[in-house]
């Protein structure tokens, strides 16, 4: 006589959780990041505007009047600028943060959430409240700055309204958004490098900055990267800011890729030329992409 073997159950069954699991996953990938792309393909090569919805094919029109557009190359380069700038400071001052955070002192907490607060803040009402801080008449920053002399009596920066000021200050805003999160992520790798190595270091006499450079950065690097690359995610994707402050100005001197094709696609209604520029964002985010992978599994190996 055999015995029937007992029925798994579905929460016994491994195959089929895993795909239970991954199912929102999916869903949600499909759903926002899918379907926009191939959408945003698909506008590209189309003449449709806000005005005449209708679909017509126009192969390459839209991208050769986008290489014609010299406000493109303008965003491209300041999307460059801007990015770069924006990932080296938010990796620089991620890691000063992050060594703060570790250590050992009366308050960590308090300081702790005084340094998250920037990145839990709503990115437009953290604009908003900075949009006050740089105003061209009642920037709180020009008083300070008249008080201890750096300027005279009446003047002014017009932080937003001078180009190179204007990047400057969207930069500025953008790295004090982000660097708590790279300081997070930095905090995380450098709990967990082993209190040993730190230890025999100092037994041999190493200093501060030699026990920095020599065993905490290579072997926190790797987290390093991640941070960077995050960023960089963030700041390649990011308009609000630029958005909020400057709104691509002065004479679109703080307009990047994003905010530009905004402006085309939704301002300006030409729905085929903005996915058209919305595109060049896929090569550009590849590109840094696969460089700090790549670094990533070097420093690993």
């Amino acid at each position: 006589m055999t015995v029937a073997a007992p029925r798994r159950r579905l929460a016994d069954r491994d195959g089929a959780l895993a795909w239970i699991f991954l199912l929102p996953s999916v869903v949600y990938i499909v759903a926002l990041v899918a379907v926009p792309f191939f959408l945003a393909i698909s506008f590209s090569v189309s003449d449709v505007t806000a005005g005449d919805p209708s679909y017509d094919f126009v192969g390459l029109r839209n991208f050769r009047a986008v290489f014609d557009d010299p406000v493109f190359w303008r965003s491209l380069g300041n999307t460059l600028l801007f990015t770069g700038v924006s990932v080296a400071l938010i990796v620089v001052l991620g890691k000063v943060l992050a060594n703060i955070l570790v250590a050992d002192f009366r308050g960590k907490w308090l300081v702790r959430f005084l340094v998250l607060l920037p990145w839990t803040t709503p990115v437009t009402l953290g604009a908003v409240s900075w949009l006050w801080m740089l105003d061209s008449i009642y920037s709180p920053i020009d008083w300070v700055l008249r008080q201890l002399g750096f300027l005279g009596p009446g003047e002014n920066m017009y932080w937003l309204g001078r180009p190179g000021l204007a990047m400057a200050s969207v930069i500025a805003v953008h790295v004090w958004r982000l660097t708590p999160l790279a300081a997070v992520i930095t905090m995380a790798g450098l709990i967990a490098i082993p209190r040993d190595l730190d230890e025999a270091a100092r037994v041999d006499g190493a200093g501060y900055w030699r026990r920095m450079f020599e065993v905490t950065v290579p072997m926190a690097l790797p987290v390093i990267a991640v941070s960077a690359l995050f960023g960089a995610i963030f700041t390649f994707t990011d308009m609000a800011v630029v958005d909020v402050l400057t709104n691509g100005g002065p004479t679109n001197a703080t307009q990047v890729l994003t905010s530009w094709a905004f402006t085309r696609g939704i301002e300006g209604g030409d729905v085929g030329q903005g996915a058209a520029i919305a595109l060049f964002l896929l090569p550009l985010l590849l590109a840094a992409a696969i460089a700090i992978l790549r670094a990533v599994r070097r420093m690993e190996l």
